[in-house]
């Protein structure tokens, strides 16, 4: 179990505030960031003293999750992982356990967890090195220089991330411990509950109250006082005409109404997700909730570690799923149009705010845990409107839903080093939470935090509910505009340039050809190591059984995934400046709907696969090695993948550059003892011991457009090489 300490337990909330950007002394910073990410660190550890025994690790509150050993681990792999992304560290740390504890799981699948893939570390070894984590921070914060402002090309912006990433896994982490059976858990004294619980007549009435027509402007630059996720730069302006907004959250007290009319069970009031959900679920009511007999009076409530009387007047926790079906019912109770509020509205409301987080003296709400490590009755922070009218939990205590799927605001890129923190959500299932909960810390508790999850997906959320006859509607850009994903997806799935053929597709058929040719095995199970947007994995399933996807970019599998589900894609590539032409990629038009089901995508680390992806009859890498930061490692280790009989295929143009690869680490493409080494002579060298090149190398040619007069034209060495039997 991780050690307790006292001194934190007493002092941890006076550091949970973001750091500023700017600051006189980059000393006095260095510091301040430093004090920050200990106690960030120290306040990570001491939440899992909530689990009671070592068995907890290795528990999941939920089958959508890792077990808890997972997100012991997880956060400060995450900082070793961005450190070398951004090459900022020569090595990394333990390449076992940051293999196994770098990427969650897809909480946009319903079952995509199979644990037998897994052979967890123990908690000891996860605090060790948890332990050398903490001292590579703490010795890069004293050896790198600062320069102020703090920018997100700086190193500390990687500091900054990390911790704030950590930060949004202490809140998440509270609910799934929050899930486990009570006798996994146990409280700590630092997270002290709210002991104010009305009873079922306690909590108070709601009502609408009105608020006036506005213009909300949504905008942040790059000189934002504090560190900020991609999601937030940009610029929206909405024009909000007047709505009426609930004065209070939805309390237990109120959702009960919804509860006892049956409203699970009335089909109409859910949407087809919804309906789905609860079919999975079977749920018919709220998930903290306990029952213990057939009158709801008697229920009760689990808080993060205890079960306790229910408190009536503490808002109620569900999914936007749950919300939703209340206010549909609310409408038809009340013969009103009563929905979720828009991102836009809510931020109406946060008018009421003038301050931030950086800039309290204490939360002017159940926010940053500045009062409680639980929910507390819904009628105990109050903010006033301009016009004198009251609205209590504008911001804390829960998460507020609302209706607003997540996209990018104009403007919005994405950071490099990070390029999966927001993009796999822009798929218009992700809505949007606004307010910030009591374990919400860090940048979670400010302003124009952007957070959105999957509608089946709990946190410590609950919601408020409007009348309007105006929708606000955020438009979702039907195209994609990510540059570097259009035009992979211009190079799979686009047109052909100076006569060269398509370079995923040729790749796909030639494998194909050479497995026909030179091997025995059936053609069941196939992996396309780098595939980027997935068109030499769809061109595999033609013949192959199943074909696995793997590529380190969250982007591209996003982008692969949403055309295998979908069919067609949208797109936007350059021609000039900001002249753009917009594309669609069908895979109907080119065959390959079919071959589509029978493909998986899946992000990952070549050089750090996990266990699950094995047992392959043909490994295709294209032009993969090159990229690598451990190609040897990767290439000593390829034969655990292929089957005896098996085929290899690499193509590479050989492109080799320390910006990508460190020279030790290279193939070929350099001098050895006076003479040159060629990369097919280092690559026969390296696989001869478990493989055969069974045919002559093939070059093919390739064309990259970056816009309508500029081309990328290379040309590939194809390699085919038999794994020993």
């Amino acid at each position: 179990m991780p050690p307790s300490n006292s001194r934190f337990e007493r002092d941890f909330r006076l550091v949970t505030k973001t750091p500023l950007l700017r600051g006189e002394s980059a000393v006095s910073k260095k510091e301040e960031i430093r004090t920050y990410f200990n106690h960030t660190f120290d306040l990570y550890e001491t939440l899992f003293n909530c689990l009671s025994t070592e068995e907890a690790f290795y528990k999941k509150g939920t089958p959508l999750r890792h077990p808890l050993i997972f997100y012991y681990g997880h956060t400060a792999v995450f900082y070793v992982n961005k450190l070398s992304v951004a090459k900022l560290i020569p090595k990394r740390v333990n390449a076992s356990i940051e293999s196994m504890l770098a990427i969650g799981v897809d909480e946009m699948s319903w079952d995509d967890l199979d644990e037998s893939n897994y052979h967890w570390p123990t908690p000891s070894e996860v605090k060790v090195y948890r332990d050398q984590v903490r001292k590579l921070v703490n010795d890069f914060i004293s050896d790198s220089d600062l320069k102020l402002p703090i920018k997100w090309s700086d190193p500390f912006w990687i500091i900054l991330m990390g911790i704030e990433h950590e930060r949004i896994h202490l809140e998440t982490t509270s609910v799934l411990i929050r899930q486990l059976p009570l006798k996994y858990v146990t409280s700590v004294p630092c997270f002290n509950e709210c002991d104010d619980q009305g009873g079922y007549d306690d909590s108070p009435n709601n009502e609408l109250q009105l608020v006036s027509a506005r213009t909300i402007t949504q905008s942040k630059s790059s000189d934002a006082k504090a560190f900020s996720w991609d999601n937030e730069y940009g610029y929206l302006k909405t024009d909000l005409p007047a709505f009426r907004a609930s004065k209070y959250l939805v309390s237990n007290r109120e959702f009960a109404d919804f509860v006892e009319a049956s409203g699970y069970l009335q089909t109409d009031l859910w949407s087809e997700e919804g309906q789905s959900w609860l079919a999975y679920t079977k749920a018919d009511c709220p998930s903290f909730w306990v029952k213990t007999g057939d009158n709801l009076k008697t229920w009760r409530y689990r808080t993060i570690t205890r079960e306790i009387d229910m408190p009536w007047d503490w808002p109620v926790d569900v999914n936007c799923l749950e919300a939703e079906a209340f206010c549909r019912w609310k409408s038809k109770e009340n013969n009103k149009k009563i929905r979720l509020p828009a991102e836009a509205q809510w931020l109406a409301l946060r008018e009421s705010i003038t301050e931030d987080q950086f800039d309290w003296e204490r939360a002017p709400g159940n926010l940053n845990l500045e009062h409680w490590a639980s929910a507390c009755p819904v009628d105990k922070f109050k903010t006033v409107m301009d016009g004198g009218t009251e609205f209590f939990d504008v911001i804390g205590n829960v998460w507020q839903w609302t209706e607003t799927p997540i996209t990018g605001l104009s403007g919005f890129k994405v950071h490099e080093v990070y390029d999966d923190f927001s993009t796999p959500t822009f798929d218009g299932k992700h809505n949007l939470m606004k307010g910030g909960s009591f374990f919400s810390t860090g940048n979670c508790a400010t302003r124009d935090a952007r957070y959105a999850f999957r509608r089946h997906f709990f946190q410590h959320a609950g919601f408020r509910y409007i009348e309007s006859e105006d929708k606000i509607i955020t438009e979702l850009n039907p195209y994609e505009t990510d540059e570097q994903v259009s035009q992979y997806i211009e190079f799979h799935f686009g047109e052909s340039y100076f006569g060269v053929p398509n370079f995923a597709a040729t790749c796909g058929l030639n494998a194909l050809r050479y497995f026909s040719q030179y091997s025995q095995n059936k053609p069941r199970r196939a992996l396309d190591l780098g595939c980027a947007i997935g068109r030499t994995s769809l061109e595999l399933a033609k013949n192959f059984e199943h074909v696995d996807g793997v590529d380190f970019s969250a982007r591209f599998i996003s982008a692969a995934t949403r055309l295998k589900e979908t069919g067609t894609t949208r797109y936007k590539v350059k021609d000039e400046g900001e002249i753009f032409n917009f594309k669609e990629a069908s895979l109907g038009s080119i065959g390959l709907d079919k071959p589509a089901k029978r493909c998986q995508f899946w992000q990952g680390d070549a050089c750090n696969l996990t266990q699950k992806f094995t047992h392959y009859d043909l490994v295709f890498a294209g032009n993969l090695i090159d990229r690598l930061y451990e190609p040897n490692k990767f290439l000593k280790k390829i034969e655990t993948l292929v089957n005896p009989g098996g085929l290899l295929i690499l193509t590479s143009p050989y492109t080799w550059l320390e910006e990508f690869t460190s020279k030790e680490e290279w193939v070929g493409g350099f001098k050895r003892d006076g003479e040159n080494l060629k990369t097919i002579d280092g690559l026969i060298e390296i696989l001869s011991p478990h493989f055969d090149l069974v045919a002559d190398p093939d070059d093919i040619p390739f064309v990259i457009r970056e816009t309508a007069r500029k081309f990328q034209h290379s040309v590939a060495q194809m390699t085919v090489w038999r794994r020993n039997i």
